[in-house]
């Protein structure tokens, strides 16, 4: 039986991307790049919907051996997907067109590894709602984009209790906040 963990890189006011900004706001530094890497290598796989799938496998072909890439890319990845059609171009990559939330609970029971989300809010939001999330892993990064913040992560989300795993310093300056989540009822 396999934990999922859904995993976010933000901004202090809670944006996955700033319009204008450079990728992770021109802030990621040695410590957290070789982190990236480390945590790419280990064995786990990453559960990501359409728009994240693009995104990475569109980064993954144009730059296959920047930090973390070709490690993403030798790992199994599952994208859940009404839009995307079969066989999905990105290496060991599978398309699932039905329930996510039923799919994911049925890895969780067969799959030894862990299981990763890899961006994908809508994904997130809805294995969240169901309660099939373990852990719940955010790294903060030191920027707030309110002028230019796109994605705000948490919209739409259900009210949540993180209670704290473990946390930890990047390059002094971004954190890493890893919690078990739990579903308040309204």
């Amino acid at each position: 039986m396999s934990e999922l963990m859904v995993d976010f890189i933000i901004s202090l006011d809670g944006y996955a991307s700033a319009e204008g900004w450079p990728g992770f706001w021109g802030m990621e530094g040695p410590e957290y790049l070789d982190w990236i890497a480390g945590e790419a290598e280990a064995q786990h796989v990453a559960l990501m919907g359409a728009t994240t799938y693009r995104l990475m496998s569109g980064f993954a072909a144009e730059a296959p051996s920047e930090a973390g890439l070709a490690e993403l890319t030798a790992l199994p990845k599952v994208v859940f997907s009404s839009t995307l059609t079969a066989p999905l171009a990105w290496e060991n990559s599978e398309l699932i067109t039905g329930d996510a939330v039923t799919a994911v609970r049925e890895m969780k029971r067969r799959e030894t590894r862990e299981l990763r989300t890899i961006g994908s809010l809508s994904l997130s939001r809805s294995l969240l709602e169901a309660g099939v999330v373990d852990r719940f892993r955010v790294v903060v990064f030191p920027v707030i984009t309110g002028k230019t913040g796109r994605e705000r992560i948490f919209d739409g989300y259900p009210d949540i209790k993180l209670d704290l795993i473990t946390s930890r310093t990047f390059d002094n300056r971004l954190q890493l906040l890893e919690y078990t989540p739990t579903i308040l009822d309204a």
